[in-house]
């Protein structure tokens, strides 16, 4: 269940705990657009290894107020508040596609931070020596397009999506994001619960509007406002080939630029966006090493 938190500036934070109530501290950062329920097999996996899970929305998702013109570095300040007020000295921390950059973030500023693991997290628009777009679905392509032309075009397009995968349950949810997963992909969304999952996610994280998933794309073409070179703390990339959302390219940037005495790469032949957080036993269990070192 879903918890409410005001930060220091007077806007609410909506926060879920999940997994062993008692045990040692994950953060999540979910993707975009979603909200704050972690993928079923990380959740299981969590309850198993002793891992309590700690995942806010994103300002503007769900009841997370609004943060106009915020940036991937923003999110350190919210999440060392919550930290302070849930009494967590030390964690790991997790991100998945677009909350990949803010697992990152953590990485780099984050006291406490021991160790962190990014699910096809997504790179640098900004970047001069990575194609953004290149090999990106075509509802992806046309998204970015309209954040390039600014606030008004990319909310009209966040607008329509989000009435689409309101109005079809799970399978509509996954029928609309068709142009953007992979065979993989869809595959692993017909599997146990992972279709449903991501339905409910999505509509959980717009139930309010859109205000987070276009602040999102924003700030995904800005600059971050930090470094990988911070980053000292284990790093774990995780990346398929057969990513429409996140193409293979991003990973193969992120493990040229990751300080490479911390990272650890997974660039994995086969996977796709949705099936790789189907491994979330495997996923948190080599995070949880890590952060022991």
């Amino acid at each position: 269940m879903s918890q409410q938190f005001t930060l220091p500036d007077g806007r609410h934070l909506e926060y879920r705990v999940s997994g062993d109530p008692t045990g040692y501290p994950l953060i999540w950062f979910h993707g975009t657009p979603s909200s704050t329920e972690p993928p079923p097999a990380l959740e299981k996996a969590a309850r198993e290894q002793g891992i309590k899970i700690i995942a806010a929305a994103r300002p503007g998702y769900g009841d997370s107020s609004r943060h106009v013109g915020r940036r991937i570095i923003d999110a350190v300040a919210d999440t060392q508040a919550l930290n302070d007020f849930l009494g967590v000295k030390e964690c790991i921390v997790m991100g998945w596609s677009g909350g990949g950059p803010h697992a990152l973030a953590m990485a780099a500023r984050l006291p406490g931070a021991k160790a962190a693991l990014t699910i096809a997290g997504v790179g640098p628009a900004v970047a001069p020596d990575l194609d953004f777009l290149a090999g990106q679905g075509e509802d992806n392509i046309e998204e970015f397009r309209a954040a390039e032309q600014g606030e008004p075009q990319l909310r009209a397009f966040c607008e329509n999506m989000r009435s689409e995968i309101k109005a079809g349950g799970p399978e509509g949810a996954v029928a609309a994001l068709d142009t953007i997963l992979s065979d993989v992909d869809k595959a692993a969304a017909k599997r146990g619960d992972l279709g449903d999952y991501l339905f409910n996610v999505l509509n959980d994280g717009l139930r309010t509007g859109v205000d987070g998933w276009v602040d999102d794309d924003l700030e995904f073409t800005q600059a971050w406002g930090f470094d990988l070179s911070e980053i000292k703390v284990p790093v774990l990339l995780y990346q398929g080939s057969d990513d429409k959302m996140v193409p293979y390219s991003h990973g193969q940037w992120f493990a040229k630029h990751l300080p490479a005495d911390a990272l650890r790469a997974h660039l994995i032949e086969g996977e796709g966006h949705v099936s790789l957080v189907a491994k979330g036993a495997e996923l948190l269990a080599e995070l949880v090493e890590a952060g022991k070192q």
